[in-house]
């Protein structure tokens, strides 16, 4: 069997998370590469995608290569800048799954917090006081927060997951 651990990052959080789920798993046969970077899925058995959480669901390039994945198990990871025991963060997960599911087999889903870019930050904070973006003192010490991930905690359940659901699927032959 062969993996491909694949992601798109816009602050490093997907990237970091990404490297810790590639050295996390337990086989030899495995790649990582960056979505812009990939050729073709042909020769892989796995994909793992991992995207960064843009208006409730994979980022624009994420949602474009999710789309092309055809008869493959698919393992989905994100991150996001909120808490990823929402109903907000499994929404994103659920919209990511929605663009393969159908062609594909989802075999695990994870998400986890990471930073908010300062350029987003910054955005928000010009917003008025009625808009739901707007910065508050709340929202400073979750951005705050979200600056400690992905942890390394993070990192291990991550590849924790993608190890045991690959467990399934690895032959004698690895």
């Amino acid at each position: 069997m062969k993996v491909l651990v694949t992601y798109s990052s816009k602050t490093g959080n997907t990237k970091t998370l990404a490297e810790g789920i590639y050295e996390g798993l337990p086989m030899e046969n495995k790649t990582i590469l960056p979505m812009n970077e990939v050729k073709s899925l042909e020769d892989y058995d796995v994909i793992l995608v991992g995207y960064w959480v843009d208006k409730s669901g994979p980022n624009e390039e994420a949602k474009n290569f999710l789309t092309t994945i055809q008869g493959k198990k698919v393992g989905l990871f994100a991150t996001l800048a909120y808490w990823p025991d929402t109903e907000h963060a499994w929404n994103s997960l659920v919209n990511g799954e929605a663009l393969v599911k159908e062609n594909n087999t989802v075999i695990a889903k994870y998400i986890c917090q990471g930073k908010l870019s300062e350029k987003i930050i910054a955005m928000f904070e010009k917003l008025p006081a009625d808009n739901p973006h707007a910065v508050n003192e709340e929202k400073r010490k979750r951005y705050e927060v979200a600056k400690r991930h992905p942890s390394k905690a993070d990192i291990l359940s991550a590849a924790e997951l993608f190890s045991e659901r690959l467990e399934l699927y690895v032959s004698d032959e690895n």
